[in-house]
C-alpha cells in the first residue's frame, strides 16, 4: 500500500496557504477598497473549488489507476466545509453582525442566500460524519447514501453562485460545467457497470 503522508501534507499546507493569506491580508488592511465582498468571494469560490476537487478524486483515481487518492478525498471534503463555514460566517458577522432577524429576512428576499445556507446545513452532517468511528457506526451502505448529498450540495452551491453574480456569469458557468462533467462521468460509470453486470442464472424447477 502506498505511504501518502507527503501528498497528505501537501494538500494540508496548500489548503491553509488561502486562510492564512487571507489572514496577512486583513491584518496589513490590504484586502482592497471591499474588504467584505473580498472576503466573502474568496471564501466562497475556495468551498466550491474544494468540493469540485473531492468529487474529482473518485474519476481520477480510476482514470490513472492510483487507488490510493481515495485517502485524499476525506480531506478535501473537510477543507470544502471549513471554507463554506468561513464563508458563512463572513456574512454572518461582518454582514449581519449576528443580526439573525435580518439574516431570516434576506433569506426570504434573497433566494441565493436561501439556496447557500440549504448547501451549507447538508455539508454539515457530511463533516460531522467523516471519522472512521463514524462510518462504523452507521454502516458502509447507510454511511455511502449519506454522503451523496454532497451531489446535492455542490448543485445548490453552482446554483448559490450563478444567482449571485448579476453580470459576469463566466466563472458560475465554469463550476457548473465542471461539476456537470463530475456527475456525468458517475452516471455513466453506474449505467457501464449495470449493463456489464451477468443476468442473474433462472433456476429450472422442471415444472413447465
Amino acid at each position: 500500500m502506498a505511504d501518502i503522508r507527503f501528498a497528505r501534507q501537501i494538500v494540508l499546507v496548500n489548503s491553509l496557504v488561502p486562510v492564512a493569506m487571507l489572514g496577512w491580508d486583513a491584518a496589513n488592511h490590504n484586502l482592497g477598497a471591499n474588504p467584505l465582498e473580498f472576503v466573502t468571494h474568496t471564501t466562497g469560490t475556495l468551498t466550491l473549488v474544494y468540493l469540485l476537487i473531492s468529487l474529482l478524486v473518485t474519476p481520477a483515481r480510476k482514470i490513472i489507476a492510483q487507488p490510493w487518492l481515495i485517502k485524499l478525498r476525506r480531506m478535501c471534503g473537510l477543507f470544502a466545509f471549513f471554507y463554506g463555514a468561513l464563508h458563512l460566517m463572513t456574512y454572518v458577522w461582518f454582514d449581519r453582525f449576528f443580526d439573525f432577524g435580518g439574516a431570516v429576512q434576506d433569506v426570504a428576499k434573497r433566494p441565493f442566500i436561501a439556496v447557500g445556507i440549504a448547501s451549507f446545513l447538508l455539508m454539515a452532517p457530511l463533516a460531522a460524519t467523516s471519522t472512521n468511528k463514524m462510518v462504523k457506526r452507521l454502516g458502509g451502505k447507510r454511511w455511502k447514501r449519506l454522503h451523496q448529498a454532497v451531489y446535492l450540495a455542490a448543485i445548490g452551491g453552482v446554483t448559490h453562485y450563478w444567482l449571485l453574480v448579476k453580470a459576469d456569469t463566466r466563472l458560475p458557468i465554469a463550476f457548473g460545467v465542471a461539476l456537470a462533467l463530475l456527475l456525468g462521468y458517475r452516471l455513466a460509470s453506474a449505467l457501464l457497470d449495470r449493463l456489464s453486470r451477468p443476468e442473474p442464472v433462472k433456476v429450472r424447477t422442471g415444472i413447465d
